[in-house]
């Protein structure tokens, strides 16, 4: 028998975007040079999402969506140390004036994974007036561009940035020494706490806070040593950033994607990133979240999917295990599926399909998915059915 599950009053739908992962035409950041050196493809226009966002916000009121994530880009804001294109800025606040208009709430990323060609090529987060510059960065944001915004985001995923930069080199700057890991992620954390005071300075009631991808290590035997391993990368991977910026965070954004084992690997779905599809595992690092006391806003939860023949299962599966964690009190406010559109998905270009809607990337035609509608419907009613 199917049973309505109702999600809390004033609960938050939507999805989210990243800059330079649909804007297209942004020329002077790292991955835009890396890019011309053959290392990385080619994101040249992308979604044209710079000229088209208000028919892609069209879209998202379309489908219910009642909020909406979007990013800044640094290097469109300073495309030279401390000069600042009013352009750009006019730019942005024109994008959340649009999402306002259609009654969606803005989340604010400042800055995701792209580096004006200035700060990479003076060391990027190895630098020790990184955070610094940072914090100057989110000032000048705050000011400019943040009024009336009340969900702010510093910083994205930062474990996936570093370890991707630093550990395994397949994203700028292309290293594999930890040391600079390690250095690039404690800026990272006084970059997050610079940006949250910049913040607070003119918006002192603006919400603040970092979105983080966690992953649900699990042992999946009694073997000691797998069940120590997933205990430590719980700590260092998912708890670490969060417990030397607690002070410093209104509200934790979650972005879940899958679950790592350690032992005998399940035999799961996967999605076409080749992840195994494991929506307990959302249910799991939430309830981890919750130790933090602090609202949760999930900024991120999705699949590539082509076909869109699991999309559907995906969402409802994994909005079901987000219904058993606040059922067990923790205090989620929010669910952004990644992504609205189809992307510039940094490694994978243009061929891992993330969106709730399909992009032809040579004529830039937007084609809804039918799982986007399952998704309207939830977002809507604030309600998914489920089997009990």
């Amino acid at each position: 028998m199917k049973h309505i599950l109702n999600f809390p009053e004033k609960f938050l739908w939507g999805a989210s975007t990243a800059s330079f992962q649909v804007e297209g035409g942004i020329e002077n950041c790292d991955w835009a040079e890396a890019a011309r050196e053959g290392r990385v493809p080619v994101c040249g226009a992308a979604c044209d999402h710079y000229n088209r966002y208000e028919s892609d916000f069209d879209i998202a009121q379309k489908l219910g969506h009642n909020c909406h994530k979007i990013s800044i880009e640094w290097a469109r804001i300073e495309p030279e140390e401390g000069k600042f294109d009013m352009e750009a800025v006019t730019h942005y606040k024109n994008v959340l004036n649009a999402l306002r208009a259609r009654g969606l709430e803005p989340f604010v990323n400042i800055w995701h994974f792209t580096l004006p060609l200035w700060f990479s090529h003076d060391g990027g987060f190895l630098n020790k007036k990184s955070a610094a510059r940072f914090g100057r960065y989110s000032e000048f944001v705050a000011k400019e561009i943040l009024n009336d915004v009340k969900y702010v985001v510093p910083i994205n995923e930062p474990e996936v940035w570093v370890t991707n930069g630093y550990l395994r080199g397949n994203w700028p700057p292309f290293k594999k020494n930890p040391w600079k890991l390690l250095i690039a992620l404690r800026n990272l954390i006084k970059a997050h706490k610079a940006s949250y005071y910049a913040v607070k300075k003119y918006h002192p009631d603006a919400l603040v806070g970092p979105s983080k991808d966690n992953i649900y290590f699990k042992a999946t035997n009694v073997n000691p040593i797998n069940q120590l391993l997933a205990a430590f990368m719980g700590w260092w991977w998912n708890r670490y950033f969060l417990n030397q910026t607690k002070k410093e965070t209104d509200f934790i954004g979650l972005n879940y994607y899958f679950y790592s084992p350690f032992g005998p690997k399940e035999e799961l779905p996967k999605t076409d990133m080749g992840w195994g599809i494991y929506p307990e595992g959302i249910y799991h690092v939430l309830l981890e979240l919750g130790r933090y006391h602090k609202p949760v806003y999930i900024m991120e939860n999705g699949l590539a999917d082509a076909t869109d023949s699991k999309r559907k299962d995906f969402i409802l599966d994994h909005l079901f295990q987000v219904y058993r964690a606040i059922q067990d009190n923790v205090d989620v406010k929010g669910y952004l599926h990644w992504s609205l559109l189809d992307n510039y998905e940094w490694v994978f270009g243009f061929e891992r399909r993330f969106g709730l809607v399909e992009i032809d990337f040579v004529t830039q035609e937007r084609k809804i998915r039918p799982s986007a509608f399952v998704y309207k419907h939830v977002c809507e009613t604030n309600t998914i059915e489920k089997e009990l």
